[in-house]
């Protein structure tokens, strides 16, 4: 049986975290701790877990294999620090940080440690981001000219950051609002996608004011280095996303409408974009999932590399600055 604790349980997705770890038999939680101790308990109760009052403790015992830190991302560097030090498999919550010098040294620590890291980045697994990166890589659209991703959801419009989570919607703790909250998922996916960036721009805003300081959607440009312009969507304020994707090129075209792939492709017989495609790859396991199958010994998953995380960090540090200055940013 592999051993894992919680260090910090302060993030929205921890509760779905602490279901996929209970429907895992091969993994059981031995130990959590939270800077607030009564988070903590309750959390070590739905897990059936001790509670530690001081993580040192986590890090000294041989017989804890991993551990899950869901704490604000303003205690991320010295959890991280700490858990590469004491060589203990890590998955962190995203963002890995607040911006690219945390996450940067986060990386290196946990490079140098050589152990497992993962992070929660889900739309990876999505077929269809599958399915637009293998036909990327196989030259299906050409010189790619433009892509745009939107990720948003009605958060602010339904109080969703209230009570429980209202750290997340607090720029000192969370290091971004809702642009970045939600919009490093599609800018995983752009960089997934395309590769590096040369510069970025955003311009972000506030509409209902429920959470002071707080943006709440934004629009963010991307220059890639390969000379694709890139455009990402995200925020609280939506009431609905019918179109997440399009993606234009000199001898194709993709666009994600309603969840429905549409796919234009000279390379590839039956491609003509006027009917919904379907073969599309599998769903792959959530990142949480595979970094539990990861720690009991599954090889060959495809984890998500603390560099590629850091590099989130930094790139949406860089389109924050971007709307504050005014001005376009170099990477």
């Amino acid at each position: 049986m592999t051993k894992i604790a919680f260090v910090g349980c302060a993030h929205i997705h921890v509760p779905d975290f602490i279901r996929r770890v209970q429907g895992q038999a091969a993994v059981t939680v031995k130990a959590v701790w939270d800077h607030d101790a009564d988070r903590a308990a309750r959390r070590a109760a739905e897990l059936n877990a001790a509670v530690v009052s001081d993580v040192a403790d986590i890090w000294a015992d041989p017989e804890i294999a991993g551990v899950v830190i869901g704490s604000e991302t303003n205690r991320h560097e010295p959890l991280v620090l700490a858990g590469a030090a004491a060589r203990k498999h890590l998955f962190v919550e995203k963002p890995l940080g607040m911006g690219a010098r945390d996450a940067y040294a986060m990386a290196a620590a946990i490079e140098a440690a050589g152990i497992l890291f993962q992070t929660g980045y889900f739309m990876r697994g999505e077929p269809v981001h599958q399915f637009l990166r293998r036909h990327i890589q196989q030259g299906s659209f050409g010189r790619i000219t433009r892509i745009r991703h939107i990720n948003c959801h009605s958060g602010s419009l339904g109080g969703w950051f209230d009570t429980e989570w209202r750290w997340m919607a607090d720029v000192q703790q969370a290091g971004v609002g809702a642009f970045g909250d939600l919009g490093t998922h599609s800018l995983d996916i752009l960089l997934w996608l395309l590769g590096d960036v040369q510069r970025v721009t955003a311009d972000l805003d506030i509409v209902t004011g429920r959470y002071a300081g707080c943006d709440e959607y934004g629009e963010a440009l991307i220059k890639f280095k390969n000379g694709t312009t890139g455009t990402l969507a995200a925020g609280w304020v939506d009431v609905a996303q019918p179109v997440r994707l399009a993606l234009s090129g000199t001898e194709g075209h993709a666009h994600l409408a309603d969840d429905k792939l549409y796919f234009k492709s000279s390379h590839v017989a039956g491609a003509d974009g006027q009917t919904p495609w379907t073969d599309l790859p599998a769903q792959q396991a959530h990142p949480f999932d595979q970094f539990l199958q990861a720690l009991t010994g599954t090889p060959g998953l495809p984890l998500i590399t603390a560099r590629e995380a850091a590099t989130r960090a930094a790139v949406m540090e860089a389109m924050y600055q971007g709307w504050q200055q005014r001005t376009w940013i170099d990477l």
